[in-house]
């Protein structure tokens, strides 16, 4: 059988209620999808900093501190 654990408790899968096993696959459902979202939001992070510094480079592109002399 198939033993989890609560809470430092241990449970026999089989042996909880129909509404018990509802919620811990809801619990894992919304686990793996914070889990999804996590790592789509440090996906997103990564361009919006790769945006942000080409916009940067655009906007200056002789980059901080370099000055045209004539």
């Amino acid at each position: 059988m198939t033993t989890i654990t609560i809470d430092n408790k241990e449970y026999e899968f089989e042996s909880l209620s129909d509404k018990a096993k509802g919620q811990l696959n809801s619990l894992q459902y919304v686990d793996s999808e914070l889990a999804r979202l996590q790592a789509q939001a440090s996906v997103l992070q990564t361009a919006r900093m790769a945006y942000s510094k080409a916009l940067q480079e655009e906007l200056n592109p002789l980059g901080t501190g370099d000055t045209i002399q004539f």
